[in-house]
């Protein structure tokens, strides 16, 4: 039959990097230190350190925790340091900052360790859409990693790409 639907993508040599298959299993937490602040401000290094000794940090296995503290109070870099030594035998990995940094530097440690050479000299779409919350920083070192290997990049879905980079 002369009108076969023929599926043009499914036949191209195109290869789609979902960053949402790298997204790491594990429970994101905020870990807000405000509560073991006097009046939520003044850090009282003997009872903080009561706080951090006494507190059952075991219940933060396998976790991704992100140590914030909410409120206006300037926290000396030990007090964070403490607590992640305390963290360290349980979580998966601690960093400083909110949700969002935690979630760009799991993907930082992910795409450091991916190995691309399977991409080398081959067109690449980085898909955009995902259910998962991949940070938007985690394309940029995607695509920044791929650049000197790929023909090509896009982002998007194969149907409706927007070009990025070509290799001349």
């Amino acid at each position: 039959m002369p009108d076969d639907i023929i599926n043009r993508v499914a036949n191209s040599k195109l290869i789609t990097i979902n960053l949402e298959d790298y997204y790491p299993k594990g429970q994101r937490i905020l870990f807000d230190i405000k509560d073991w602040l006097f009046e939520g401000f003044v850090l009282r290094e003997k009872d903080f350190r009561n706080q951090v000794t006494l507190f059952d940090w075991s219940q933060y296995k396998d976790t991704y925790v992100a140590l914030t503290c909410s409120t206006d109070a300037i926290i000396p870099g030990w007090a964070y340091m403490l607590i992640s030594i305390q963290l360290e035998p349980f979580a998966k990995k601690i960093t400083i900052g909110n949700l969002d940094h935690l979630e760009t530097s799991i993907y930082q440690d992910v795409l450091n360790d991916l190995d691309v050479t399977e991409f080398t000299n081959k067109p690449i779409i980085i898909k955009g859409c995902s259910k998962k919350p991949v940070p938007q920083n985690a394309y940029i070192m995607l695509a920044t990693k791929l650049k000197p290997i790929a023909k090509s990049i896009m982002y998007g879905e194969a149907c409706s790409s927007v070009p990025l980079y070509k290799n001349k």
